[in-house]
C-alpha cells in the first residue's frame, strides 16, 4: 500500500495536517488499513524531504499545515497513471500457510483449507452487508461533494474487498479439489509401491496386505 501516494492525493483537494490526513485516509477507505499519526508524519517528513510537500503556515489551532508542491503533483500524476506493478506480489500468508502444510507431519491439509474458507465466507458476507450499508447512504439523501466522494470511494474499496474474498473461496475450493486428486494418485502409487510417500493431506494410508498387493482376495482371520 502507498502511504506516501494516499498522502498526496488528499493534499491536492489543499492543505492539511497529520492527525485530519489519517481521519481523511480511513474515511475514504473505511479504516481497512489504519493508520496511526505517527507514521503519517513520519511519511510527510520524508516527502518534505524529497520536495514533494512543503509545510504552510499553521491553523487556528496551532497544527502544522501541509501542501503539495509541483514536484508532489508530478509524482502523483505518474502514480496515478502507471498500473501497479504486479511482478514482485506481496507475499501471502495463506498461499504460504498451504505451501508450508503440504507434507507436515500430523497436518491435516484439508482441515487448514476448510477453516479458512469458513472464515473467508464469513468476511465475505460482512462486506457484502457493509457494501448494502454503503449503497443506502449513497443513494439515501443528499449530500455535499465531499462525503459522497469518500461513500463512493469507500464503496470501491468495499467491492475489491469482496471480488477478493470470492476469489480466494474459489482457490480454496481448487485447493481441495487438486489435492484430493493428488492424494487418490498417491494412494493408488502407494499400493502398488508400499514405499512411496505418505498422501499429500496428510492422512496415512490403510495398510495394505500382501494378498491386496498380489491381488488375491484376503483370507478371513481364524
Amino acid at each position: 500500500m502507498s502511504i506516501r501516494h494516499g498522502l498526496l492525493a488528499l493534499l491536492e483537494h489543499g492543505p492539511r495536517y497529520g492527525s485530519q490526513l489519517r481521519s481523511d485516509f480511513e474515511s475514504r477507505t473505511g479504516a481497512t488499513w489504519p493508520l496511526n499519526v505517527g507514521q503519517v508524519y513520519t511519511t510527510l517528513s520524508r516527502l518534505e524531504r524529497d520536495g514533494m510537500v512543503a509545510q504552510s503556515g499553521e491553523d487556528d489551532a496551532g497544527h502544522a499545515l501541509y501542501v503539495i508542491t509541483e514536484t508532489g503533483r508530478t509524482e502523483l500524476k505518474s502514480w496515478f497513471e502507471a498500473p501497479v506493478d504486479r511482478s514482485s506480489p506481496p507475499r501471502d500468508e495463506l498461499a504460504i500457510k498451504l505451501a508450508m502444510a503440504i507434507g507436515a507431519p500430523g497436518v491435516d491439509v484439508r482441515a487448514v483449507i476448510q477453516s479458512q474458507r469458513h472464515h473467508t465466507v464469513k468476511a465475505m458476507q460482512d462486506y457484502t452487508r457493509l457494501k448494502v450499508q454503503a449503497l443506502a447512504e449513497i443513494e439515501g439523501r443528499a449530500k455535499g461533494a465531499d462525503a459522497r466522494e469518500r461513500d463512493v470511494a469507500w464503496l470501491l474499496v468495499l467491492e475489491q474487498l469482496i471480488f477478493q474474498t470470492e476469489a480466494e473461496a474459489r482457490w480454496l475450493d481448487h485447493c481441495e479439489a487438486r489435492l484430493i486428486r493428488l492424494s487418490v494418485t498417491a494412494e493408488r502409487r502407494a499400493a502398488q509401491h508400499p514405499n512411496t510417500a505418505a498422501p499429500l493431506l496428510g492422512q496415512p494410508s490403510p495398510p495394505v496386505s500382501s494378498e491386496a498387493r498380489s491381488g488375491a482376495p484376503e483370507r478371513p482371520p481364524g
